[in-house]
């Protein structure tokens, strides 16, 4: 396997695990990520995915391993959600950081999103880890879930391995060149956030003036004369 030392730093805590386990390290990190015991499965696949760039590893094996594993603990992570339920994660739950607060949150993006943010999902820290279990907690169709699943799974093991083979050891530098820019990054989103957050307050703003105007508008409605005995 290639040196610690060609790999960004923060994978180098999972570089002695890819170099005993290689594919099982990356069915078991991602597996029991998928179901809410935190592990560093996304990490993993990407030091699998450039340890294949470097051609110690088949990036094939490395994706589709990785697809099923997150498909399948997910799936285990909806069936905890059915039959454990709101009480064990109550219970539990923060043991692995899921506290009721947490899940209520999660809860109304899945009643707000529906299917879609079980893709979404994916790509969100928190969310990847416990949107099997929230799905199963918010009684989802079982097949509903595992359609989206499946196309979240697909589209985040394809992405996350495609990017760290093309770019294998290179992502070394990008990530140094990175990190020179990152104030003006970050300048650049402080400024988006803000422009849209201003924009959003306007357009409300003149929303409830045009509702005022139209309630002022409105004729008032005229006294019914009773009736002379």
């Amino acid at each position: 396997m290639p040196p610690p030392a060609d790999l960004p730093g923060f994978l180098h805590g999972v570089a002695p695990i890819l170099d005993r386990w290689g594919y099982t390290a990356v069915a078991a990190m991602i597996g029991v990520e998928s179901f809410g015991v935190p592990a560093p499965g996304q990490t993993i696949m990407v030091a699998a995915a450039i340890y294949a760039g470097a051609g110690r590893l088949n990036i094939f094996g490395v994706a589709a391993v990785a697809f099923v594993a997150a498909v399948l603990g997910d799936n285990i992570g909806y069936w905890i959600g059915v039959r454990g339920g709101r009480k064990a994660v109550h219970r539990w739950g923060k043991y692995v950081f899921l506290t009721p607060e947490r899940l209520a949150r999660a809860e109304g993006f899945f009643a707000r999103r529906g299917g879609r943010i079980v893709v979404i999902a994916r790509f969100i820290d928190g969310l990847r880890q416990f949107n099997g279990v929230i799905a199963g907690i918010t009684a989802m169709p079982w097949r509903t879930f595992l359609i989206y699943n499946t196309i979240g799974a697909a589209i985040w093991v394809g992405w996350w391995t495609s990017v760290a083979y093309v770019f294998g050891t290179h992502l070394v530098e990008i990530i140094e060149h990175a990190h020179r820019y990152k104030w003006w990054a970050i300048a650049i989103i402080t400024l988006a956030v803000v422009v849209y957050v201003t924009l959003h307050l306007r357009h409300i703003k003149r929303r409830r003036a045009r509702t005022a105007a139209d309630v002022a508008a409105e004729p008032a409605d005229e006294p019914v004369e009773e009736p002379q005995s």
